[in-house]
């Protein structure tokens, strides 16, 4: 998919992905509140981790209302099988170290394509998208993970900036620190085609909050 073919395809505003839906009311508001995107995370380590069976109830509801993404951190062949058995996504976000290799193996487990996240401080990290570009559809931009942190859902905001002007290939979104308070400015700064929110939403690590989740989508219409 080119950047031309997204914008032919694209619904209007808001373009947004709510990241980390762990319950049904949280998915609810989502849907109800025009995000285009949900994401569903299977990497057990973090807070906001679904076990197969509340994979499939969560997926089972959202499909055909939203599209749907895995997100997953190096995940094996078997983890990748059993989650798409589970919740047939329409997407798959790799979020850790996945190189192009691992990339367009993972693809066939995907309906539709691949999101890669890519972790973004400077603007010569840019520079390792290119080799990326036959295999995924969309980037995602989060924040460099910190010591000692998890990938994603760290709320820490990168330079916004950094992007923009930046000669990207393909649609991507921007995460990493946003919440309802700052969505607007942050696409405003970086002219992101999409963005990404998880922590920014939530009441406590891993609890999404109905409220926060429509303050967030109603802030992201530009």
């Amino acid at each position: 998919m080119t950047a031309a073919d997204f914008v032919a395809t694209c619904p209007p505003m808001p373009d947004a992905k709510i990241c980390g839906i762990t319950t049904v009311e949280a998915l609810d508001a989502a849907i109800e509140g025009g995000a285009r995107f949900v994401g569903f995370v299977t990497y057990p380590k973090s807070p906001r981790f679904l076990s197969m069976d509340k994979l499939a109830a969560l997926a089972a509801r959202a499909r055909g209302r939203v599209e749907t993404v895995l997100v997953t951190v190096n995940a094996d062949d078997g983890h990748l099988a059993a989650a798409n058995v589970a919740a047939q996504p329409d997407w798959i976000q790799l979020h850790g170290s996945e190189s192009t290799k691992r990339a367009a193996e993972v693809r066939p487990f995907a309906r539709r394509g691949l999101i890669k996240a890519v972790g973004i401080a400077k603007h010569e990290d840019f520079a390792t998208l290119p080799p990326y570009y036959p295999i995924v559809d969309f980037f995602l931009f989060d924040a460099q993970v910190p010591k000692g942190g998890l990938p994603g859902g760290n709320a820490l905001p990168f330079d916004w900036g950094v992007t923009a002007g930046a000669q990207i290939d393909r649609p991507w979104f921007l995460a990493g620190g946003l919440n309802p308070s700052n969505v607007k400015e942050a696409i405003q700064v970086s002219g992101a085609d999409l963005v990404d929110v998880s922590s920014g939403v939530e009441s406590s690590p891993g609890l999404k909050d109905p409220h926060l989740i429509a303050q967030f989508l109603a802030a992201a219409e530009v």
